[in-house]
């Protein structure tokens, strides 16, 4: 497995070392133990995994900016079918990167894994037909600490790339202005 840094120090890739012959393909797409040594080497090192989720989604599908204000919850995300541009907007007051927003693209072909660590929101565009994308949390959903900041607020700045105005769901329609959302201290 590899770590490859971003924009944004927090914020990982991880590429998994692929296997393939006739069959098919073979990889770890979690080793606890490698993540652990990761983790060591950052501000989160004590996490671990409490649920895992798998969200199927239609092209031009925009599901975010979502995270949690207590309880927050750090996300490790992958694709498994199709492709998607996945953010993370870091909404830690304290750091030297508040504000700011790193996008990848996750597909089936390129296996690519993104760490998102607490004190993210995050969002992805499904770009592909469709796209069935799984991600770990470390804590547990909780709808009452749930916000939403707005996908396309202008202070953010995210480059979507996108021809047409996405399909949203009420919430994410609803989202509030980066401005206004309550933020990590």
């Amino acid at each position: 497995m590899k770590f490859i840094e971003t924009d944004i120090p927090d914020i990982c890739i991880i590429e998994p070392t692929v296997f393939t012959d006739e069959r098919g393909f073979f990889f770890e797409s979690y080793n606890e133990k490698i993540f652990l040594e990761y983790l060591q080497q950052t501000s989160s090192p004590k996490l671990k995994f409490v649920q895992d989720n798998h969200s199927h989604s239609t092209r031009n599908v925009l599901r975010g900016f979502h995270y949690q204000i207590k309880q927050p919850q750090g996300k490790l995300v992958r694709v498994v079918s199709g492709e998607v541009f996945d953010v993370a907007v870091d909404l830690r007051k304290s750091s030297h990167t508040f504000g700011k927003w790193v996008g990848e693209i996750l597909s089936e072909e390129n296996k690519r894994m993104l760490w998102v660590p607490p004190g993210f929101a995050h969002a992805y565009l499904v770009i592909s037909d469709t796209a069935d994308f799984l991600y770990k949390t470390t804590d547990f959903y909780a709808p009452q600490y749930e916000r939403t900041v707005l996908w396309n607020d202008p202070d953010i700045g995210v480059e979507w790339p996108i021809e047409n105005t996405p399909i949203l769901s009420e919430k994410d329609q609803a989202g509030t202005l980066f401005k206004n959302c309550e933020v990590y201290e």
